[in-house]
Protein backbone atom coordinates (compact mmCIF):
# COMPACT_ATOMS: atom_id res chain seq x y z
CA UNK A 1 0.00 0.00 0.00
CA UNK A 2 3.05 2.55 0.88
CA UNK A 3 4.59 1.75 -2.65
CA UNK A 4 0.71 2.91 -4.36
CA UNK A 5 0.49 5.85 -1.82
CA UNK A 6 4.26 7.11 -3.36
CA UNK A 7 3.76 6.43 -6.93
CA UNK A 8 1.99 8.54 -9.12
CA UNK A 9 1.08 5.78 -11.67
CA UNK A 10 -0.24 3.21 -9.05
CA UNK A 11 -2.39 5.82 -7.63
CA UNK A 12 -3.68 7.10 -10.81
CA UNK A 13 -5.14 3.72 -11.85
CA UNK A 14 -6.17 3.06 -8.63
CA UNK A 15 -7.95 6.64 -8.30
CA UNK A 16 -9.48 6.07 -12.14
CA UNK A 17 -10.60 2.98 -11.57
CA UNK A 18 -12.98 3.85 -8.40
CA UNK A 19 -14.06 6.57 -9.81
CA UNK A 20 -15.35 4.12 -12.85
CA UNK A 21 -17.38 1.96 -10.19
CA UNK A 22 -19.44 5.69 -9.71
CA UNK A 23 -20.62 5.70 -13.55
CA UNK A 24 -22.19 1.79 -13.23
CA UNK A 25 -23.33 2.57 -9.76
CA UNK A 26 -25.06 5.39 -10.64
CA UNK A 27 -27.25 3.92 -13.16
CA UNK A 28 -28.17 1.21 -11.24
CA UNK A 29 -29.42 4.09 -8.66
CA UNK A 30 -31.01 6.45 -11.14
CA UNK A 31 -32.76 3.60 -12.88
CA UNK A 32 -34.35 2.38 -9.78
CA UNK A 33 -35.77 5.95 -9.13
CA UNK A 34 -33.04 7.29 -7.02
CA UNK A 35 -33.03 11.20 -7.95
CA UNK A 36 -29.56 12.52 -8.78
CA UNK A 37 -29.02 14.60 -6.57
CA UNK A 38 -29.83 12.01 -3.66
CA UNK A 39 -26.85 9.97 -5.57
CA UNK A 40 -24.68 12.86 -5.69
CA UNK A 41 -25.26 13.38 -1.69
CA UNK A 42 -24.35 9.50 -0.77
CA UNK A 43 -21.18 10.19 -2.64
CA UNK A 44 -20.11 12.94 -0.89
CA UNK A 45 -21.99 12.18 2.51
CA UNK A 46 -20.20 8.50 2.39
CA UNK A 47 -16.71 9.78 1.76
CA UNK A 48 -16.63 12.60 3.53
CA UNK A 49 -17.94 11.06 6.70
CA UNK A 50 -15.55 7.99 6.55
CA UNK A 51 -12.55 10.17 6.24
CA UNK A 52 -13.46 12.36 8.62
CA UNK A 53 -13.98 9.15 11.29
CA UNK A 54 -9.97 8.53 9.67
CA UNK A 55 -9.28 11.86 10.95
CA UNK A 56 -10.96 11.34 14.09
CA UNK A 57 -9.39 8.10 15.23
CA UNK A 58 -5.88 9.38 14.28
CA UNK A 59 -6.56 11.80 16.73
CA UNK A 60 -6.24 14.24 13.96
CA UNK A 61 -9.14 16.48 14.28
CA UNK A 62 -10.16 18.71 11.27
CA UNK A 63 -8.58 22.34 12.13
CA UNK A 64 -11.19 25.17 10.50
CA UNK A 65 -8.95 28.18 9.33
CA UNK A 66 -11.25 31.03 6.98
CA UNK A 67 -8.37 29.71 4.30
CA UNK A 68 -9.47 25.88 4.82
CA UNK A 69 -13.49 27.27 4.79
CA UNK A 70 -12.49 28.71 1.23
CA UNK A 71 -11.47 25.71 0.09
CA UNK A 72 -13.65 23.56 1.47
CA UNK A 73 -16.92 25.42 -0.01
CA UNK A 74 -15.37 26.14 -3.72
CA UNK A 75 -14.05 23.00 -4.11
CA UNK A 76 -17.23 21.23 -3.01
CA UNK A 77 -19.26 23.34 -5.87
CA UNK A 78 -16.92 23.26 -8.35
CA UNK A 79 -15.25 19.64 -8.02
CA UNK A 80 -18.16 17.56 -6.56
CA UNK A 81 -21.70 18.78 -6.27
CA UNK A 82 -22.17 20.64 -9.39
CA UNK A 83 -20.88 17.75 -11.30
CA UNK A 84 -21.87 14.97 -9.70
CA UNK A 85 -25.29 16.01 -10.04
CA UNK A 86 -24.62 16.78 -13.99
CA UNK A 87 -23.35 13.42 -14.37
CA UNK A 88 -26.22 11.38 -12.79
CA UNK A 89 -28.90 13.70 -14.36
CA UNK A 90 -27.00 13.04 -17.29
CA UNK A 91 -26.30 8.95 -17.27
CA UNK A 92 -30.22 7.97 -17.92
CA UNK A 93 -30.42 10.12 -20.89
CA UNK A 94 -26.59 9.21 -22.70
CA UNK A 95 -25.48 6.02 -20.70
CA UNK A 96 -22.80 5.27 -18.46
CA UNK A 97 -20.39 4.24 -20.98
CA UNK A 98 -21.21 7.58 -23.07
CA UNK A 99 -21.33 9.88 -19.89
CA UNK A 100 -17.46 7.99 -19.16
CA UNK A 101 -16.26 9.24 -21.93
CA UNK A 102 -16.78 12.75 -20.80
CA UNK A 103 -13.63 12.39 -17.85
CA UNK A 104 -11.17 11.80 -21.10
CA UNK A 105 -11.84 15.45 -22.16
CA UNK A 106 -10.93 16.63 -18.64
CA UNK A 107 -7.18 16.71 -19.42
CA UNK A 108 -7.24 18.53 -22.57
CA UNK A 109 -10.14 21.29 -20.61
CA UNK A 110 -7.46 21.12 -17.95
CA UNK A 111 -4.70 22.39 -20.11
CA UNK A 112 -6.50 24.89 -21.85
CA UNK A 113 -7.41 26.29 -18.27
CA UNK A 114 -3.97 26.30 -17.62
CA UNK A 115 -2.83 28.30 -20.45
CA UNK A 116 -5.31 31.01 -20.25
CA UNK A 117 -4.69 31.50 -16.78
CA UNK A 118 -0.84 31.59 -16.64
CA UNK A 119 0.01 28.30 -14.75
CA UNK A 120 1.82 27.03 -18.08
CA UNK A 121 2.60 28.08 -21.36
CA UNK A 122 1.59 26.50 -24.64
CA UNK A 123 3.63 25.08 -27.28
CA UNK A 124 2.81 23.94 -30.90
CA UNK A 125 2.97 20.24 -29.89
CA UNK A 126 0.61 20.98 -26.72
CA UNK A 127 -1.68 23.32 -29.40
CA UNK A 128 -2.00 20.46 -31.75
CA UNK A 129 -2.83 17.93 -28.55
CA UNK A 130 -5.52 20.57 -27.61
CA UNK A 131 -7.12 20.37 -30.93
CA UNK A 132 -7.04 16.53 -31.92
CA UNK A 133 -8.60 15.91 -28.31
CA UNK A 134 -11.41 18.66 -29.23
CA UNK A 135 -11.56 16.88 -32.53
CA UNK A 136 -12.53 13.95 -30.80
CA UNK A 137 -14.99 15.61 -28.05
CA UNK A 138 -16.53 16.73 -31.05
CA UNK A 139 -17.24 13.38 -33.13
CA UNK A 140 -18.13 11.59 -29.55
CA UNK A 141 -20.31 15.23 -29.31
CA UNK A 142 -22.01 13.83 -32.85
CA UNK A 143 -22.80 10.56 -32.22
CA UNK A 144 -25.22 11.61 -28.84
CA UNK A 145 -25.29 8.29 -26.44
CA UNK A 146 -26.12 4.97 -27.13
CA UNK A 147 -26.86 3.60 -30.45
CA UNK A 148 -30.45 3.85 -31.76
CA UNK A 149 -31.17 6.28 -28.49
CA UNK A 150 -29.91 9.64 -29.64
CA UNK A 151 -30.16 11.95 -26.71
CA UNK A 152 -31.42 15.58 -27.31
CA UNK A 153 -28.85 18.43 -27.65
CA UNK A 154 -29.26 19.34 -24.01
CA UNK A 155 -28.41 16.11 -22.69
CA UNK A 156 -25.21 16.13 -24.49
CA UNK A 157 -24.36 19.70 -23.39
CA UNK A 158 -24.70 18.59 -19.98
CA UNK A 159 -22.28 15.98 -20.48
CA UNK A 160 -19.79 18.45 -21.95
CA UNK A 161 -20.20 20.85 -19.03
CA UNK A 162 -18.42 17.51 -16.67
CA UNK A 163 -15.18 18.01 -17.85
CA UNK A 164 -15.25 21.75 -17.82
CA UNK A 165 -16.10 21.50 -13.97
CA UNK A 166 -13.61 18.80 -13.60
CA UNK A 167 -10.80 21.01 -15.45
CA UNK A 168 -12.23 24.12 -13.42
CA UNK A 169 -11.47 21.83 -9.81
CA UNK A 170 -8.25 20.84 -10.36
CA UNK A 171 -6.47 24.16 -11.63
CA UNK A 172 -8.19 25.82 -8.17
CA UNK A 173 -7.39 22.38 -5.75
CA UNK A 174 -3.64 23.23 -7.14
CA UNK A 175 -3.75 27.07 -6.66
CA UNK A 176 -5.06 27.48 -3.81
CA UNK A 177 -3.92 24.08 -1.64
CA UNK A 178 -3.70 25.21 1.87
CA UNK A 179 -0.06 25.23 3.63
CA UNK A 180 0.15 22.01 5.96
CA UNK A 181 -2.88 20.22 5.36
CA UNK A 182 -2.92 16.80 3.88
CA UNK A 183 -5.26 15.10 1.72
CA UNK A 184 -7.52 13.29 3.77
CA UNK A 185 -8.26 16.78 5.43
CA UNK A 186 -8.99 18.55 2.39
CA UNK A 187 -11.12 15.34 0.89
CA UNK A 188 -12.96 14.85 4.30
CA UNK A 189 -13.83 19.02 4.34
CA UNK A 190 -14.67 19.35 0.84
CA UNK A 191 -17.47 16.62 0.94
CA UNK A 192 -19.14 17.28 4.08
CA UNK A 193 -19.14 20.90 2.49
CA UNK A 194 -20.94 19.37 -0.93
CA UNK A 195 -23.29 17.07 1.40
CA UNK A 196 -24.31 20.20 3.33
CA UNK A 197 -25.11 22.12 0.00
CA UNK A 198 -26.62 18.83 -2.10
CA UNK A 199 -29.10 18.57 0.77
CA UNK A 200 -29.71 22.65 0.96
CA UNK A 201 -30.39 21.85 -2.86
CA UNK A 202 -33.16 18.85 -2.19
CA UNK A 203 -35.45 21.26 -0.31
CA UNK A 204 -35.98 23.43 -3.41
CA UNK A 205 -37.07 20.59 -5.61
CA UNK A 206 -40.32 18.56 -5.55
CA UNK A 207 -40.27 15.83 -2.38
CA UNK A 208 -37.54 17.98 -0.33
CA UNK A 209 -35.42 15.52 1.87
CA UNK A 210 -38.07 13.38 1.35
CA UNK A 211 -36.00 11.75 -1.35
CA UNK A 212 -34.14 10.10 0.86
CA UNK A 213 -36.09 7.26 1.47
CA UNK A 214 -35.42 6.30 -2.16
CA UNK A 215 -32.24 4.93 -1.13
CA UNK A 216 -33.85 1.74 0.51
CA UNK A 217 -34.49 0.55 -2.91
CA UNK A 218 -30.83 0.11 -3.48
CA UNK A 219 -29.32 -0.45 -0.26
CA UNK A 220 -26.99 -2.72 -1.27
CA UNK A 221 -25.44 -0.31 -3.93
CA UNK A 222 -25.63 2.80 -1.88
CA UNK A 223 -23.25 1.00 0.95
CA UNK A 224 -21.02 0.10 -2.22
CA UNK A 225 -20.93 3.66 -3.66
CA UNK A 226 -19.97 4.95 -0.01
CA UNK A 227 -17.31 2.37 0.42
CA UNK A 228 -15.79 3.29 -2.86
CA UNK A 229 -16.27 6.84 -2.72
CA UNK A 230 -14.39 7.10 0.47
CA UNK A 231 -11.47 5.35 -0.85
CA UNK A 232 -11.25 6.52 -4.14
CA UNK A 233 -11.41 10.25 -2.34
CA UNK A 234 -8.30 10.08 -0.28
CA UNK A 235 -6.49 8.44 -3.29
CA UNK A 236 -7.47 11.79 -5.35
CA UNK A 237 -6.15 14.05 -3.11
CA UNK A 238 -2.71 12.36 -2.41
CA UNK A 239 -2.96 11.91 -6.25
CA UNK A 240 -3.29 15.54 -6.65
CA UNK A 241 0.14 16.34 -4.63
CA UNK A 242 2.10 13.57 -5.91
CA UNK A 243 0.81 14.25 -9.70
CA UNK A 244 -0.57 17.74 -10.05
CA UNK A 245 -3.38 18.86 -12.11
CA UNK A 246 -2.82 17.60 -15.60
CA UNK A 247 -1.70 14.27 -14.53
CA UNK A 248 -4.42 13.71 -12.08
CA UNK A 249 -7.32 14.76 -14.26
CA UNK A 250 -6.27 11.51 -16.68
CA UNK A 251 -8.06 9.65 -14.19
CA UNK A 252 -10.68 9.99 -16.71
CA UNK A 253 -9.28 6.94 -19.28
CA UNK A 254 -9.02 4.60 -16.31
CA UNK A 255 -12.89 5.56 -15.22
CA UNK A 256 -14.12 5.92 -19.13
CA UNK A 257 -12.74 2.47 -19.72
CA UNK A 258 -14.23 0.74 -17.30
CA UNK A 259 -17.39 2.96 -17.53
CA UNK A 260 -17.66 2.08 -21.36
CA UNK A 261 -17.19 -2.38 -20.84
CA UNK A 262 -19.25 -1.89 -17.51
CA UNK A 263 -21.88 -0.24 -19.69
CA UNK A 264 -21.48 -2.63 -22.80
CA UNK A 265 -20.89 -6.08 -20.90
CA UNK A 266 -23.43 -5.54 -17.58
CA UNK A 267 -25.75 -2.92 -18.21
CA UNK A 268 -26.58 -3.57 -22.13
CA UNK A 269 -25.53 -0.42 -23.37
CA UNK A 270 -24.00 -0.28 -27.17
CA UNK A 271 -22.17 2.73 -28.53
CA UNK A 272 -21.36 3.29 -32.39
CA UNK A 273 -18.65 3.09 -33.91
CA UNK A 274 -17.70 6.87 -34.17
CA UNK A 275 -18.27 6.56 -30.77
CA UNK A 276 -15.60 4.14 -30.23
CA UNK A 277 -13.28 6.61 -33.01
CA UNK A 278 -14.02 9.68 -31.33
CA UNK A 279 -12.73 7.97 -27.40
CA UNK A 280 -9.47 6.88 -29.19
CA UNK A 281 -9.07 10.65 -31.01
CA UNK A 282 -9.53 12.20 -27.67
CA UNK A 283 -7.07 9.26 -25.56
CA UNK A 284 -4.45 10.60 -28.75
CA UNK A 285 -4.89 14.10 -28.26
CA UNK A 286 -4.05 14.28 -24.58
CA UNK A 287 -1.09 11.33 -25.60
CA UNK A 288 -0.13 14.43 -27.38
CA UNK A 289 -0.51 17.06 -24.59
CA UNK A 290 1.72 15.07 -21.99
CA UNK A 291 4.25 14.65 -24.36
CA UNK A 292 4.15 18.30 -25.05
CA UNK A 293 4.20 18.61 -21.34
CA UNK A 294 6.84 16.05 -20.33
CA UNK A 295 9.32 17.76 -23.26
CA UNK A 296 8.55 21.27 -21.80
CA UNK A 297 9.87 19.89 -18.26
Amino acid sequence: MKAIWDSAPGLLLVTGGLLGLTLPFGKLATAAGVPAIVWAFVISLGAGGVLLCVLLLRGKPMMLTPHRLRYFCVTAAVSYAFPNFLMFSAIPHLGAGYTGIMFTISPVVTLVFSILLGVRRPNLLGVAGIAVGFAGATMVALTRGEAGQPAEPFWVAVGLLIPVCLAAGNIYRTVDWPRDTGPIELAAGSHLASAAMLLAGMFFLPGGAGQLGRLAEVPAVTLAQAVSASAMFAFYFRLQAVGGPVYLSQIGYVAAAIGLFSGTLFLGEHYRLLTWAGALVIIAGVAITTKAQARRS
